[in-house]
């Protein structure tokens, strides 16, 4: 089954991450108020990024990565992580997403 990473702009400008198999339905649930509690308060979201498809294993580690960083640091961090060839791809992949949806970095 195929896996994407996204990024999610709250109404109070933070961002969530998660990982999903449909993207669609995921932020429709986050709207309906039935997605993640930190989402819940913070009504409407919106896509801000969203990865390629992948396997769960590699969107959880990647999820991982991104909820570490502070919101400022994400796509800075990303830009300049050393990973292998592989992962890399990924997150220039996220990165390119990023800036198309408008997150400043």
């Amino acid at each position: 089954m195929a896996w994407k990473v996204y990024l999610l702009r709250c109404a109070d400008n933070s961002l969530y991450c998660g990982i999903t198999t449909d993207i669609d339905a995921r932020i429709a649930k986050h709207n309906a108020g039935k997605g993640a509690k930190y989402t819940r308060a913070r009504l409407p979201v919106e896509l801000a990024a969203v990865s390629d498809d992948m396997p769960k294993s590699k969107a959880l580690m990647l999820e991982h990565r991104i909820k570490q960083l502070p919101a400022d640091k994400k796509i800075e961090a990303l830009k300049n992580s050393k990973a292998d060839s592989e992962k890399q791809k990924l997150l220039e992949c996220v990165t390119k997403k990023f800036e198309i949806h408008g997150i400043k970095h």
